[in-house]
């Protein structure tokens, strides 16, 4: 069972999401405003939060934020839920580290469906790097110059530091990192990355390479753009 903490200020919309996501087998816990959202999470921190972009008291924009600057919970699954259609706002949330991005009105079914999708896709864990050589590092693990991936372990590195990411953008290098030399259109990549077939628009997967570049500075040029296609690893 996985614990979720739902921040919707709307009781009716709180409340539907509890109802399916406690069928789907989850354990859920709802606060209705702002400000109670991160005392809630650094007190019992969930598997996933949902969060509501416009709150009173503070805003899911923040929270999302807070959560990000976090150590503790920077890599905690976040779904933004909004009435606010337009692209550029969605991308706002992206941009601040949201995993996922649903707009109101919604089928409480494809949340739940993306709620599964994303916990799926999500470890966190806190353990170090294991030495080279060691028998926890003969598990699963990628080289790909001076980047490092201990997949059993959740942890990136890229030279002689750990690179925190979010699930999703851990997941994106990940697939990078496999299917390196190919070309990947973002299609693709919305498909096998996010797990099912995402609605959110391909500028989803721009946001998330620029934030891996960003993270990883070595990713800047080996991450090659087809333009008006999808992306490729040299």
């Amino acid at each position: 069972m996985s614990r979720i903490l739902v921040v919707e200020d709307d009781a009716d919309i709180a409340e539907l999401l509890r109802h399916y996501l406690e069928r789907s087998g989850h354990e859920v816990d709802v606060l209705t405003q702002g400000h109670e959202a991160l005392p809630r999470l650094r007190d019992r921190l969930p598997d996933l939060v949902i969060l509501d972009r416009m709150l009173p008291g503070v805003d899911g924009l923040e929270i999302c934020r807070a959560i990000r600057a976090s150590a503790a919970m920077a890599d905690l699954p976040v779904m933004m839920v909004t009435a606010r259609a337009e692209e550029s706002d969605r991308i706002v949330g992206l941009e601040l580290g949201a995993d996922d991005y649903i707009t109101k009105p919604f089928s409480a079914k494809e949340v739940v469906a993306r709620v599964n999708a994303l916990l799926r896709r999500s470890t966190r864990t806190a353990q170090p790097v294991p030495p080279v050589g060691s028998a926890a590092a003969s598990g699963r693990v990628l080289q790909y110059g001076a980047i490092r991936m201990e997949l059993d372990q959740h942890v990136v590195t890229a030279g002689d530091g750990e690179v925190r990411l979010t699930a999703k953008e851990f997941l994106l290098l990940q697939y990078f990192l496999e299917h390196r030399g190919r070309v990947l259109s973002r299609d693709l990549m919305l498909t096998d990355v996010w797990g099912y077939q995402y609605t959110g628009g391909s500028r989803t997967v721009d946001v998330h390479v620029r934030r891996l570049r960003e993270k990883i500075p070595a990713l800047a040029d080996a991450i090659e753009t087809v333009k008006q296609f999808g992306y490729k690893l040299r």
